[in-house]
């Protein structure tokens, strides 16, 4: 890539700002995900009374880390060419190295948190699984994912200013839709719809990329679930095309970004 180093150093500006005059710097995005898995643990054990998902913070984090890597990257990134429009005006500037550093930015913040998530793993003695050599993989393919959308989101709201309120509300609800904190085995198999009969689980997770690849966090650091081999090519499949659809769009609008910003 041509502007690596461009890249590069958007990334750390972005890292510093995020933590400029905080005490605890870096370490924010340790204390971050401990503080959620306590709260969703409490909610789990006392709230709703629910035990029967072993090692419940193990299988939390493990969904969790990687919700909290795209949704920080979606409402970054999709504000990133609008914030970066004083660059865009002033010399030559590839705008797609906005959105791209802001999705590394938060990627880096996701394997950091990496370590909580693996020493959660240590404590409650929960077994590695034998695919774990895999876990690159599926970062990659969620990131890929979550480039295109977020190259999609970034040119829309160069035009249209709203696009990232609307995404408060649609980031919320998809949350509430994506097995999280609850386990894909609570939706039904089977569901009758105006007379006709829908498997639930199955199709949340075609239809829902971010269901499969939790999904596959789940395979490979909790080992609670099985995903099957179609799931995890069509996954992937979908986040190239999605990449590919959004930079398209991206480059396709991108001309008139300087008059825009």
């Amino acid at each position: 890539m041509h502007y690596r180093f461009l890249i590069y150093n958007l990334v750390v500006r972005d890292l510093k700002s995020r933590y400029r005059n905080s005490i605890l710097g870096f370490l924010w995005s340790l204390l971050n995900p401990l503080g959620m898995m306590l709260v969703f643990t409490v909610m789990s054990l006392v709230l709703f009374r629910d035990q029967t998902i072993e090692n419940y913070p193990v299988f939390l984090l493990s969904g969790l880390l990687a919700w909290n890597y795209f949704s920080a990257s979606i409402m970054t990134g999709a504000n990133s060419v609008l914030a970066g429009g004083h660059l865009i005006k002033k010399v030559y500037f590839p705008a797609e190295v906005l959105p791209i550093s802001a999705v590394l930015a938060n990627l880096v913040n996701f394997l950091l948190a990496l370590v909580v998530l693996f020493a959660a793993i240590l404590f409650f003695h929960t077994k590695f699984t034998g695919w774990l050599w895999l876990l690159p993989i599926v970062i990659l393919i969620q990131t890929i994912f979550t480039l295109g959308v977020v190259f999609f989101l970034s040119a829309l709201q160069v035009y249209y200013r709203d696009t990232l309120i609307v995404m408060d509300v649609v980031m919320l609800a998809w949350f509430f839709l994506t097995p999280v904190f609850y386990s894909a085995t609570f939706l039904p198999e089977s569901y009758t719809l105006w007379g006709v009969t829908l498997d639930v689980r199955r199709w949340s997770h075609i239809l829902n990329p971010m269901a499969s690849l939790i999904n596959m966090y789940r395979d490979l650091l909790y080992g609670a679930t099985r995903t099957d081999l179609d799931f995890f090519l069509r996954t992937a499949v979908t986040a190239v095309v999605v990449l590919l659809v959004g930079y398209w769009f991206f480059v396709r609008y991108s001309a008139n970004f300087s008059e825009e910003v």
